[in-house]
């Protein structure tokens, strides 16, 4: 019986130790931090104030950089080689994408202008995306996901195209966004836009 309890609780020992979230074979550096440290304190932003708003689903940061939100998309405001691309799919005027986008960004400013988030990373994804923005979702009052809260009120689309950790539950919103024709899904240029 003895030897069944040793048993059961080296087993848990190692269950328990191989499960836990402790960083493994962490190089420490002479300050006495952690490399993995360093790392999250360059990636992640536990409290930083949002100073400008790009357009819907971008944000500059009061340190100067900028941030695409992940696993949205929203119709674009300025002229691009998206917006150009956006209106040969849907077959839509730019004018009216763009008026689409400058709701969506307002929508953006009124939620986020001024405030402070704390930015994560996602695991799926790298840091930064090819034009040097952080990659980010932005969580406002530590518990609230903004990106996901822009697509159930019905200003941003679930953007798919590249993998992200929370695909299915943005997917469900965006579904129910359009079904209840919340925010831009109660109008049909918005719905014919292709997503």
């Amino acid at each position: 019986m003895k030897n069944v309890f040793v048993l059961i609780l080296v087993t848990l020992s190692f269950i328990f130790n191989g499960c836990s979230d402790s960083p493994r074979n962490v190089k420490i550096v002479e300050n006495g931090s952690t490399k993995k440290d360093e790392q999250n304190k360059e990636f992640n932003y536990n409290s930083i104030k949002i100073i400008r708003i790009v357009d819907g689903d971008t944000f500059e940061i009061e340190n100067g950089e900028k941030v695409r939100l992940i696993g949205i998309d929203t119709p674009e405001k300025f002229e691009s080689n998206k917006l150009n691309k956006d209106s040969e799919i849907s077959r839509k005027d730019k004018q009216l994408i763009k008026k689409l986008g400058e709701l969506s960004s307002n929508y953006t400013e009124k939620e986020l202008l001024n405030k402070k988030v704390k930015l994560v990373m996602d695991s799926t994804n790298s840091n930064k995306d090819r034009y040097g923005r952080l990659l980010r979702y932005a969580y406002l009052n530590d518990t609230l996901l903004f990106n996901l809260k822009i697509i159930k009120d019905g200003f941003a689309y679930a953007y798919t195209k590249y993998p992200f950790i929370y695909l299915e539950q943005f997917l469900l919103a965006q579904r129910e966004a359009r079904e209840n024709k919340n925010g831009l899904w109660g109008d049909l240029d918005f719905i014919d836009l292709g997503k």
